[in-house]
């Protein structure tokens, strides 16, 4: 490996290289060849292309980019949804179809003219012929991708007709099953030039890619429980109690994330993030991030805005402008902007909704005391006593009752209630209403 240059691609760069094992092969030699690309190259070969997908996925994290041999692969792979890292392929028109053509002109058994050729598009087969000063009346195409059997017996049939001479294949399982069953057969492969080229189009992605990662990301997560309004007045202890809960939450996941967490003031948070750590706990922006694990751990929805930037203010007026999005139904799905202020992707995929099921034992205690409760604007609090008297039992029933909330994640203990009077305080607990759906006292 050489060293870096100054404004070089750093050379801990990692390409996965996914092709036919020939193919591989000659990229990873060029690699590391008189001129090595300042990266680490790792072998992904296959005997089928349509094993692309499948080595692309066994990569995982450990490559920065993938750098597919010919167009074939990187379209598989990326039909099947698996690139989750930037990827790039050596292209196969240009030099190297007018390759294949002098490898047919230097064979007295082919005419050039009288083709068939797969995967290229007609208007990169006409450009070659034309440099050459051959017509393409007689050359057959099928442009569309499609698995080997496809585009061999594609190739096959017209042969055997006498429209052709001489197959031109792009994929390496195609030309293998041709010459098994004696159809004559040139595989058209990339020119060293293009090779070269493409690994350092890859390394260029990968370092970009880092980059990007390593961008600074600004997330706001705002708790509207916590915003005091003239209908709504919560206990003082309640709120300091939640707050202290809510920021431990947040500070748990924040680990996950690399991240950093601030409270603003009474009812929000500041974290402090890269957009890697946030890509990759958020589905790729597709998913908010803390919504899950506060709704679970504290029955509590927060909203959240995602914003990146070219300064930290930048990103955190952007981090604002998603929260205000968030927080409008009309616009819900902006909940991360970019640099530049655009949403980054759509809505969140809406999940399958589930089956009806009978609610466990918990859930029908939790509802049957918010339905004794009736609708209130501040939380739904109780004690054992209030609580043994709305489900008809005894005070010690329903202190074991609520406990079962408690361990369930359907009530949240409070702090005793200190009071003058002798004796144990009372210990209330706060009721989750929100697991029992929207329909449910808020």
């Amino acid at each position: 490996m050489m060293a870096a240059r100054a404004g070089s691609v750093t050379p801990d760069l990692t390409i996965g290289v996914v092709g036919p094992h020939d193919l591989v092969e000659r990229v990873m030699l060029m690699g590391h060849g008189p001129t090595p690309v300042p990266s680490r190259l790792v072998a992904a070969a296959y005997r089928d292309e349509q094993e692309a997908a499948d080595k692309v996925v066994r990569l995982g994290s450990g490559v920065d980019v993938c750098l597919f041999a010919s167009p074939v692969p990187y379209d598989f792979a990326r039909k099947a949804g698996v690139l989750t890292m930037p990827a790039t392929y050596v292209p196969l028109n240009g030099a190297a179809l007018q390759g294949a053509l002098l490898r047919a002109s230097l064979d007295e058994r082919f005419d050039p003219s009288r083709v068939s050729i797969d995967v290229l598009g007609r208007a990169e087969v006409e450009e070659a012929y034309a440099e050459i000063s051959l017509g393409t009346d007689q050359v057959h195409l099928r442009e569309e991708a499609a698995g080997p059997g496809t585009l061999a017996a594609f190739h096959e049939r017209l042969w055997r007709r006498g429209a052709t001479t001489v197959a031109m294949t792009c994929v390496h399982a195609t030309a293998e099953r041709m010459e098994m069953a004696g159809v004559p057969t040139i595989r058209v492969r990339p020119t060293g030039a293009a090779i070269r080229s493409s690994l350092q189009t890859a390394a260029l992605l990968g370092a970009h890619h880092r980059l990007e990662e390593s961008q600074l990301v600004v997330v706001l997560v705002d708790v509207p429980t916590l915003r005091e309004t003239p209908r709504r007045v919560t206990p003082r202890y309640w709120r300091d109690e939640l707050k202290l809960a809510l920021h431990r939450v947040l500070l748990q996941e924040a680990h996950r994330m690399n991240a950093s967490v601030w409270p603003l003031d009474d009812h929000s948070y500041l974290v402090i993030a890269t957009r890697g750590s946030v890509t990759a706990s958020t589905e790729g922006f597709r998913t908010p991030p803390f919504v899950e694990r506060v709704r679970e751990e504290l029955g509590l929805a927060i909203e959240v805005g995602i914003g990146m930037g070219r300064t930290a203010h930048e990103a955190e007026n952007h981090a604002r402008a998603a929260l205000a999005r968030s927080q409008s139904s009309q616009r819900a799905q902006g909940f991360a902007l970019d640099r530049d202020g655009r949403a980054l992707v759509p809505a969140p995929r809406t999940p399958p909704r589930a089956q009806p099921q009978a609610k466990p034992k918990g859930l029908e205690i939790l509802a049957r005391l918010a339905d004794k409760l009736g609708d209130q604007e501040q939380p739904l609090i109780v004690d054992a006593e209030n609580a043994g008297k709305m489900l008809g039992v005894t005070p010690r029933t329903a202190r074991r009752l609520l406990r079962t909330l408690v361990e369930e994640g359907l009530a949240w203990p409070l702090p005793p209630n200190r009071t003058p009077q002798p004796g144990r305080p009372r210990q209330l607990y706060r009721l989750i209403v929100e697991k029992l759906g929207p329909k449910a006292g808020t």
